[in-house]
């Protein structure tokens, strides 16, 4: 299967969106579409060997819309400024067409020739005129709404479309017997309200279109973090290039001030760079030789080179940006409500304007008052609002925790959160650092403490574990170079083997030595309890069968552990320690921070097991771990929470990723999600309510009472309604 995000033209409401995803998930080819209305964009995963991006681009345009291609973020202001001043001008038409047709009502001075009464035929003519623009600036409502009533999917354009055609039509009988002498005929125009209803529309979407590109500029910003340009080294000479001609293995070079062009390892030289856009650290982080680098970091002081490794769409800042797209076109369960709603509502609208059209005439009404009664029934019922309601918060509330280092990878993430009740944190690298230290090496052999390190270290180099990298640190340090290791074996939650100068060794658990049946005496098991004790992290070494030494690695608590697994608490979230790591060490740090429950010396499968357990007793529970051993957990949990530095995201298992390392971040997570629920709630209940009442206004309900809307007046309702969902969906960039 293969992912492509397609940038689509012509959506205007959950309608429109709803009705595209239906068409393009019947297809075959096609394992799953989910469009998303505010990015303009579809995230279509297809089978490679049936489709292909052509044919698939061609169901877009089946079902009445266009694609513009792969979607891809860029400047927005040249397009902002085009469709600014086409709005200036027909807001400048909109005004003088007014004062044309209506100006006499409210005792404006009249233009002699433009008088209805006086000059019926050029006041005619001049509203004809007037109106031609709004229609051309408005055909692509009109041209959408006919498509997707075609495809047996009407929309919101098709509502307006019906409404403008009807007025345009009756007004151009109207006219036509004017001109015939019959003047008046000129009391049934409605040119000017076809063309204001085309400009209220507009309104809105102008308006639609500035939210959501303060939305996409969140994204947009990410993007523009990585420099334009960057120098190489090629066949020994110094050479200025783009991005995009720096290939996988080029030397970059980065000098003081300069940005990182792309996410690789220092080769030479030593700096201090700013990483505070991943990892949310505002002072500078020493690096030299060995360690990696990642595209956008400021380089402050020194002088770099490094090798390239992670290139264009697979460098850190292009998976984060491809995660908050794709996050954004999944959908959360609540948007459901309103796709399910639209979908019915739509043609119960049309049904009622004709009915009720009907009902008019046969009650012996003037045709031009049920033809404007139609046309207003339909204006007044556009779900706009309804189809912004839910995905504009979503969307916003992506872009919050984008900002806060907080990725979330599934737009359900956001309304499942403030579900939670239970929370798993994994020990090593998630409640602690997982920047180790050596505390205690207890000695077997006539071996030096370093040369047990150092062979330990040899295998660990191999290994990708937290507690691998204290063995290879520590080697860096002591400018140690790694034996050969032959027939090298992860042993996934025990530990590691391998062969070194021609005897095997044996680096992990007690879990692994009792697999190789490698005994402890009475004196050995003391001293590894004493060290469990005093918090160290146990590590068994056995040589040739035997034990060869029992080290102990000591961990960093993180700074606002404590602090925040207490703010759980108040929040009545049950909080539980999951670890492979030994019983006694597990529990005094579980103590120090607050934490009751302590489940030690697991496996990843059974790590699993434990979540899966916590889940049949209906417990709502997120695992929090480091994204590497924890994977079958993060995957099994209803949220899995990756605390990573944010350099192999692309591989994370994990639901969310916590870029900035700070596990304050699952409390704000919690509390953007409660508030974007609250504000859904919100947007969904007044954009109901709207059209709740105001459908009965437009059918005539309360002409008894003198309360009557038209067209026009109806138009700028519907717009009012949709400000109020978008100033709502707003107050979430304060969450």
């Amino acid at each position: 299967m293969k992912k492509i995000i397609l940038s689509i033209e012509g959506m205007t409401c959950s309608a429109c969106s709803n009705g595209l995803e239906k068409y393009l998930n019947k297809q075959k080819g096609i394992n799953n579409a989910s469009v998303n209305l505010v990015m303009a964009n579809a995230l279509i995963e297809y089978d490679e060997e049936i489709l292909n991006q052509t044919q698939i681009e061609e169901f877009v345009k089946e079902a009445g819309f266009k694609s513009l291609g792969i979607y891809k973020e860029e400047a927005l202001e040249q397009k902002r400024k085009s469709q600014k001043s086409k709005f200036i001008f027909f807001s400048i038409l909109a005004v003088i067409l007014m004062y044309v047709s209506m100006g006499h009502m409210i005792g404006l001075p009249t233009i002699p020739a433009f008088n209805m009464h006086e000059n019926p035929i050029t006041y005619t003519i001049s509203l004809f005129i007037l109106t031609i623009p709004f229609l051309i600036y408005g055909w692509d409502i009109i041209k959408n709404g006919y498509k997707n009533l075609i495809h047996k999917t009407p929309n919101m354009d098709t509502l307006v479309g019906i409404g403008v055609i009807s007025s345009m039509l009756y007004s151009l009988y109207s006219m036509y017997m004017v001109l015939k002498g019959n003047h008046h005929y000129v009391e049934n125009l409605y040119f000017e309200s076809a063309a204001i209803v085309i400009f209220f529309i507009k309104l809105g979407r102008y308006i639609d279109g500035i939210s959501k590109d303060k939305t996409k500029q969140a994204i947009q910003n990410l993007v523009k973090i990585t420099p334009n340009h960057a120098i190489i080294k090629r066949d020994g000479k110094e050479k200025t290039v783009t991005l995009d001609e720096i290939r996988k293995g080029d030397i970059v070079i980065a000098r003081p001030g300069e940005k990182i062009a792309v996410d690789g390892e220092i080769i030479l030289g030593k700096s201090h760079l700013d990483e505070s856009f991943i990892t949310g650290e505002s002072k500078p982080v020493n690096k030299t030789v060995g360690e990696k680098v990642i595209a956008g970091s400021i380089n402050y002081d020194g002088y770099l080179e490094y090798k390239a490794e992670k290139i264009g769409n697979k460098s850190t800042i292009s998976e984060i940006v491809k995660l908050v797209i794709e996050a954004t076109n999944t959908k959360a369960p609540i948007a459901k409500i309103a796709d399910t709603v639209s979908s019915y509502f739509v043609p119960t609208v049309i049904a009622i304007a004709m009915i009720t059209f009907l009902v008019y005439l046969m009650q012996g009404k003037d045709f031009s008052v049920a033809i404007a009664t139609f046309v207003t029934i339909l204006v007044v019922a556009c779900p706009c609002s309804l189809g912004l309601a839910t995905p504009l918060a979503v969307v916003i509330s992506e872009g919050v925790c984008a900002k806060k280092g907080i990725l979330v990878k599934k737009s359900e993430i956001l309304e499942n959160a403030q579900k939670v009740d239970t929370i798993v944190f994994d020990k090593t690298g998630t409640i602690t650092y997982g920047t180790l230290k050596i505390a205690k090496v207890i000695n077997y052999t006539n071996l030096k403490e370093e040369e047990i390190v150092h062979l330990a270290g040899s295998l660990e180099a191999k290994s990708n574990h937290p507690i691998g990298k204290t063995f290879t640190s520590y080697m860096k340090e002591k400018k140690m170079q790694p034996f050969e290791v032959e027939e090298f074996q992860d042993i996934s939650g025990l530990g590691i083997k391998g062969k070194m100068q021609g005897e095997e060794l044996l680096v992990g658990n007690s879990k692994l030595m009792e697999q190789c049946q490698i005994a402890l005496d009475n004196i050995q098991k003391e001293q590894e309890q004493k060290l469990a004790e005093q918090g160290n992290s146990i590590v068994y070494i056995a040589k040739s069968k035997k034990l060869i030494a029992i080290i102990g690695v000591n961990d960093m608590i993180r700074n606002n552990v404590k602090e925040v697994i207490q703010s759980l608490k108040k929040k009545k979230i049950k909080i539980i320690m999951l670890t492979g790591d030994n019983k006694q060490t597990a529990e005094k740090i579980a103590k120090d921070i607050g934490i009751t429950r302590v489940i030690a010396g697991v496996l990843p499968a059974e790590k699993a097991n434990t979540i899966k357990e916590l889940k049949k007793e209906n417990k709502y529970v997120m695992m929090c771990g480091d994204g590497i051993n924890d994977s079958p957990a993060l995957a099994s949990s209803n949220i899995g929470v990756s605390v990573h530095s944010g350099t192999d995201i692309a591989m994370d298992s994990s639901s969310v990723i916590l870029t900035r390392n700070d596990l304050n971040s699952i409390l704000e997570l919690i509390d953007i999600s409660k508030k974007t629920i609250r504000n859904i709630k919100q947007n969904l209940f007044w954009a109901f309510f709207y059209n709740t009442l105001m459908i009965p206004v437009a059918m005539g309900v309360l002409a008894p009472l003198g309360i009557t809307i038209n067209p026009m007046i109806a138009s700028a309702a519907m717009v009012l309604s949709s400000i109020t969902v978008i100033l709502n969906a707003l107050r979430l960039r304060r969450a």
